[in-house]
């Protein structure tokens, strides 16, 4: 079976949204179960806290997407984002995120084929629009893991993300 471009380009951005998305509810599952102190602490100099990383999603995806592909100032100030040590809500910083993420889909659905084939020149590394959708979408994935991870560890419990759905399903042919 062949495909066109454009099935393809809708491919990827549904894919990119789905991924987007799933990222989002398990990020907001994951702070739903800690406390505004917890969003701030750091187990040791050397690591972040979930507040740091959510600034930091912030950041890089709207380099990429936003400035990157979308033309907008690049405004971010990415050693800041390690720097803050608290003052920002757990509401906000989920608010934050996901109006990020609403502003994100929309302009990846609005992309067009030559936008997504098209290089761009972002923090230093030269990606094509494609490139910088599967860079978002894996860093987005990489930083949710260690959300959930270190909420797993504070709580010492199972986030359920996949709650009633059997992962043990056999594939299909």
């Amino acid at each position: 079976m062949s495909t066109t471009g454009s099935e393809l380009s809708k491919e990827i951005k549904k894919n990119t949204i789905y991924r987007m998305d799933e990222s989002l509810r398990m990020v907001e599952k994951s702070i739903d179960e800690i406390s505004e102190e917890e969003v701030w602490h750091r187990p040791n100099q050397a690591s972040n806290s979930i507040g740091n990383i959510m600034v930091h999603l912030c950041g890089n995806i709207t380099q990429y997407v936003l400035a990157g592909i979308g033309g907008k100032k690049d405004m971010r100030q990415r050693d800041a984002e390690f720097n803050i040590s608290g003052g920002i809500s757990k509401e906000q910083l989920m608010a934050d995120l996901k109006s990020l993420i609403e502003q994100v889909k929309e302009l990846v659905e609005s992309l067009t084929d030559e936008q997504l084939i098209k290089y761009y020149k972002v923090q230093g590394f030269n990606l094509s629009g494609i490139g910088i959708l599967m860079h978002v979408v894996e860093h987005f994935s990489y930083h949710t893991g260690q959300i959930a991870y270190w909420v797993k560890y504070l709580k010492a419990k199972d986030l359920e993300f996949y709650s009633g759905i059997d992962l043990n399903t056999k594939n299909e042919n």
